[in-house]
């Protein structure tokens, strides 16, 4: 049994250790005499220090493995130093406690202390000399220490070039590995691995062809592996595939390590078919190789077959971890698969796993995106310690779901709680809350403290955001002001946010301004000719929406179709503009004509100003009366419980007939609709939306 020490029981039996050696050691030369009677030391419990009894007893190794096993090095130390001529199993135990501890200082003394006492190393107290010099960082000791070897064996070279790759010092260590009379598997997988570390794929992949011209050479896992990831990092699917083929040629293709190495590899070269079936082959999969492939597919785009196989996780009884319930739960943000979200939450709450700081930010992160700002308060609510992702998330949801105030509340509290500090990120999130409130002045505050009172650099999104808020208001001259003293090039953002604000305020002017800066940075993208037609539309400039409509065929240029859709009982339903397709089309139109007519009684009129044909007034309404998100309600409202919220999804922004009609929706059939589109949630009920018609 190992005995326990206090530490002033520790404290008094150093000094006391001292007080013995005095007495013990008072010579060098003096032979090792038992210790005296009166030096007997009992702790303040009253029971016997054991390192002291071991000392009496002339156990000196014993004492100090002792004292080792207890990360006492300073102790140990101190005993070496009372020592006549310490054995190299004595100086070994030290000096590995040394390199346990990353104690370079103290592993300095022991190295000292073995040039005084006269001991000659032999190979392996040098080699653990230089291990425990190479990991405690010391590579200038180690370096000496190298030169000073009479003699070095394969292991002494290795140490050094690994230490040296290790640290990202790789012109020593290739230097070093040149020099090298032998090599094993070791040092080349050193040598590869760091070349890799360090972002220097292609002489990792050098390195290698170097190494498979070596007579007799056949690798191992470890050295396979670098190499795979050195074809991963470039990505060279070509050069993957070679080293596939040799590993099988070798017989290496039973290893787990590799066949993990190849999974990534495939992966990370976008042949995602290939990792699939490498996984599929793979034995024993640990959770780190589950995740790994769940995440391809999400990198992929490939939600669905990522999120099928995170229930095959599930199913094989393999615990998912937090990077595997974090990877999913973005996921789910990314298509607002809100239901889905709720069951990962349910899991991780069923199998008693309380969410990492990590998991949890995914959770608050994708019940923002999800509009569900409840949970996502509750789960911040819950979290011991949110970090900045947590705290960003929250603000960002309340921006976007059209509660400003509640959003720069909690920026406030994260500001007062003096543990974590806003970064850029934080910042985005704050200036779009005020810019979908109108809070102009609140927002320059803000966007001016960025730099004088955080100390942190204006980034383009921060100039997108504080251009949106001017933009939106109507105060161009101050938004080209700040346009105009840019010390980075505006993007395509800011633009974007100019072109906005000139939509709402009618500035064709400026709006065409702005358009010409985006029709030269992104020419490919429709949305920016759909916003110029709809300004000239609504100007009555139908010779120019002619105009633009004919630059977008002769660029090949496609407006990107509005769709929208609705989760009902489990199941996804989608809608496209004017859309008949669905089961029960008929039951919508006919619902969505009685609902046209009750709005007209309450006092609606269609804003035809945005509709991009110069035709009669009956054919405009007639053209907006079956956008997408106007199916989508009408089909929740008919296949929903009376007072049951309806929540429907679209992937362009909603235009403001479509805004104002679905208000009075709400009050009609009094029902709650949350409509998110690509910029925000508007959350209509009673007639009146979330974001005050200021969007």
């Amino acid at each position: 049994m190992r005995l326990q020490t206090s530490k002033s029981f520790r404290s008094s039996s150093v000094f006391l250790l001292n007080k013995i050696f005095k007495s013990s050691f008072s010579s060098q030369s003096q032979p090792q005499k038992p210790l005296a009677p009166q030096s007997f030391i009992r702790s303040s419990a009253g029971k016997d220090d054991p390192v002291a009894r071991l000392c009496r007893e002339n156990r000196f190794k014993e004492a100090i493995d002792l004292l080792c096993e207890q990360n006492r090095g300073k102790d140990a130390i101190q005993l070496l130093n009372r020592m006549d001529r310490p054995s190299a199993a004595i100086y070994s135990v030290v000096i590995q406690s040394c390199l346990k501890t990353r104690s370079l200082e103290d592993g300095r003394k022991v190295h000292q202390h073995i040039k005084r006492s006269g001991f000659v190393p032999g190979q392996f107290i040098s080699n653990r000399l230089l291990d425990m010099y190479v990991k405690c960082d010391g590579m200038e000791d180690a370096k000496n220490l190298f030169d000073e070897m009479g003699r070095r064996d394969l292991c002494s070279w290795n140490v050094l070039v690994s230490g040296y790759a290790r640290l990202g010092l790789l012109q020593e260590a290739r230097k070093l590995f040149d020099e090298m009379p032998d090599r094993d598997n070791f040092t080349w997988t050193a040598m590869v691995s760091g070349y890799v570390r360090y972002d220097r794929p292609n002489e990792a992949l050098d390195l290698c062809r170097m190494m498979s011209r070596c007579q007799n050479w056949q690798g191992n896992k470890f050295t396979v592996s670098s190499a795979l990831a050195a074809a991963a990092a470039i990505p060279c699917l070509r050069i993957g595939k070679e080293i596939h083929g040799h590993i099988m040629r070798t017989g290496l293709e039973s290893d787990q390590v590799v066949w993990s190495s190849l999974s990534d590899m495939y992966g990370k070269c976008g042949s995602i078919e290939e990792a699939r079936h490498i996984f599929d082959r793979m034995v024993d999969r640990d959770v780190v190789t589950w995740t790994t492939m769940i995440g391809r597919y999400f990198e992929d785009g490939r939600r669905d077959e990522g999120l099928h196989l995170f229930k095959d996780l599930i199913k094989s009884g393999t615990r998912p971890n937090e990077f595997t319930f974090a990877g999913v739960l973005n996921a789910c943000s990314d298509v607002t698969a809100e239901q889905l979200g709720r069951q990962v939450h349910g899991y991780i709450t069923r199998v008693g796993s309380t969410p990492s700081s990590f998991a949890a930010s995914a959770l608050v992160h994708m019940y923002s995106k999800c509009g569900s700002m409840v949970n996502a308060e509750r789960v911040f609510k819950g979290m011991l310690q949110p970090d900045l992702v947590s705290w960003t998330s929250l603000i960002a949801g309340y921006a976007q779901n059209g509660k400003p105030n509640e959003a720069l509340h909690y920026f406030e509290l994260l500001l007062n709680s003096g543990k974590v500090h806003p970064d850029h990120i934080t910042f985005v999130g704050v200036l779009s809350a005020c810019a979908h409130a109108g809070l102009v002045d609140k927002g320059l505050q803000y966007f001016y403290s960025i730099k004088d009172k955080h100390g942190l650099t204006y980034t383009t999104d921060h100039y997108a955001c504080i251009i949106d808020l001017l933009a939106r208001c109507g105060r161009f001259e101050e938004a080209k002001r700040i346009i105009s003293g840019m010390p980075i090039k505006p993007d395509k953002f800011l633009w974007a946010s100019l072109l906005g604000g000139c939509r709402i305020h009618k500035n064709v002017e400026l709006a065409e301004k702005a358009a010409e800066a985006l029709f030269e940075i992104e020419p490919e993208n429709p949305a920016t000719y759909v916003t110029m037609a709809n300004i000239y539309a609504t100007a009555g400039k139908w010779a120019e929406v002619a105009k633009i409509r004919t630059i977008m065929d002769d660029r090949g240029v496609v407006k990107k179709p509005g769709k929208s859709w609705i989760e009902v009982k489990r199941k996804t339903h989608v809608f496209l503009v004017g859309d008949k397709s669905h089961p029960k089309s008929k039951q919508i139109h006919e619902f969505l004509g009685e609902l046209s007519r009750r709005m007209k009684e309450e006092g609606f009129v269609p804003d035809t100003n945005s509709v991009l044909h110069d035709v009669e007034e009956e054919q405009k309404e007639q053209n907006l009366s079956y956008h997408s998100e106007k199916l989508a309600i009408a089909y929740g409202v008919i296949s929903t419980a009376a007072g049951t919220p309806i929540k429907v999804f679209k992937n362009l922004r909603t235009c403001v007939d479509c805004h104002t009609a679905i208000k009075f929706i709400s009050k009609i059939v009094d029902r709650k609709i949350v409509v998110r589109d690509s910029a925000r949630f508007h959350c209509f009920e009673n007639g009146s939306c979330s974001c005050r018609d200021y969007w």
